[in-house]
């Protein structure tokens, strides 16, 4: 008899153990015929219906919530549904109800496997109920100590007592060792991310570095080797290299500041967008709206690179102008970088903000850039439990920084 020729239905139903088949909701989809003599129950007494609807629970068992019963099972089942895996539960007492007699329960103790059926997509389709029955051991052990027997009736209920209490235990240990299990697996996969991630890292910033570095070394070997070469223009292409470098450094180094805590004063964004417009050069013009008094606590220095970050950004990429607007939102602070340039698309609004991505035309206006700017400075907002986003804009690029204002 081949593969195909084989019969897999009536060996289901032939089957010694009892089995129960459930769909992810728990609705009762097949049974062999061990199953149905255990629990004195028909095919239509279970098929299409919830498991815990055709079996509820005994009111007058005792209280062990979340251990015993139908929440016990109920909690076994979610875990197979929740991580695709068999488990094998202790022994549980699960009292069934008397068919026909609603609320007349026999008090019933099982032993339990559930296993998932997975589909081709990995997902769990069915699950196989499978249990045995082990009430008549335990109540053997009961009555056996009930007839007398001279100096036995204690050490036979103690007995009867310790098999359940380590049976409990054993399946508390193997919930522990699951939940162990889950999360050692989740810290795998999580140092794996962080170590890959780290090797990007360094492999996307010492390509940054190279690009001034080697600027710089071409530079100089045209200037030792073609002494009629203008000073002034060469020495020009050597400074800009060398900004290029002190802001990728500056850059590197406010990664590695931004997980140590720095001290915080109130500062005034108004003020603080005033020093540095005053201070820094600007190739474009720039427009502002300030409010008053629009006060944060946060550390002045991160709030200038913050700044200096989205200025140069909105310089990359502006057309004519950039507006800066300060205002209060309470509860929170608003800071606007607005520029006027080709603007972000919707889908790429949360990319801007991903270490070393840049996209296409950040690389066509500045080849040398490192992709940090915008990553720090989200970085240093969410340091001080506000945020910064990429919102909606007819034109151009709209940058918003909320904040929490100073108490």
């Amino acid at each position: 008899m081949t593969d195909s020729e084989v019969d897999y239905r009536a060996v289901f139903k032939a089957l010694a153990a009892p089995l129960l088949v459930l769909t992810p909701d728990f609705t009762m989809v097949a049974a062999n015929d061990s199953y149905l003599k255990v629990t004195k129950r028909s095919p239509a007494d279970l098929y299409g219906r919830c498991f815990f609807t055709v079996f509820p629970p005994n009111p007058n068992a005792p209280n062990d919530p979340g251990e015993e019963g139908p929440e016990g099972l109920r909690a076994s089942l979610e875990r197979v549904l929740a991580t695709g895996q068999r488990e094998t539960m202790a022994l549980q007492r699960y009292d069934i109800e008397v068919s026909g007699r609603p609320g007349v329960f026999e008090e019933r103790y099982w032993s339990t496997i559930n296993t998932p059926v997975l589909g081709p997509d990995g997902e769990v389709q069915l699950i196989v109920h499978r249990t045995e029955e082990v009430t008549g051991f335990l109540l053997q052990l009961r009555r056996f100590g009930e007839r007398g027997v001279s100096g036995r009736r204690a050490e036979l209920e103690a007995m009867r007592t310790d098999v359940y209490v380590r049976a409990r235990e054993l399946q508390d240990l193997n919930e522990r060792l699951t939940r162990a299990d889950r999360e050692q697996r989740q810290t795998t996969s999580a140092l794996q991310e962080v170590i890959e991630r780290q090797r990007r890292f360094v492999f996307d910033a010492s390509h940054d570095l190279r690009n001034p570095i080697t600027g710089l070394l071409t530079e100089l070997e045209v200037a030792i080797s073609e002494p009629d070469v203008g000073l002034h223009q060469i020495l020009r292409k050597l400074l800009l290299d060398a900004v290029r470098l002190n802001d990728i450094v500056a850059d590197l180094l406010e990664l590695a500041r931004l997980d140590t805590a720095t001290p915080t004063e109130p500062v005034d964004l108004a003020d603080l967008v005033l020093d540095e417009l005053e201070r820094r050069p600007l190739t474009t013009t720039v427009l502002v709206r300030l409010d008053q008094q629009v006060v944060v606590r946060a550390s002045r220095i991160r709030l200038v690179r913050l700044l200096n970050n989205l200025l140069a950004n909105a310089e990359r990429h502006t057309r004519t102008a950039i507006d800066i607007i300060v205002t209060a939102d309470p509860p929170d602070a608003v800071l606007e970088v607005i520029d006027d340039g080709p603007g972000i698309r919707p889908a790429d609004r949360e990319r801007v903000f991903e270490r070393l991505c840049r996209l296409d035309d950040a690389y066509l206006l500045d080849p040398g850039g490192s992709g940090l700017g915008l990553p720090i400075a989200r970085d240093i907002a969410h340091g001080y439990g506000g945020d910064l986003y990429a919102a909606d804009n007819t034109t151009g690029a709209r940058f918003v920084l909320r904040l929490p204002l100073a108490a």
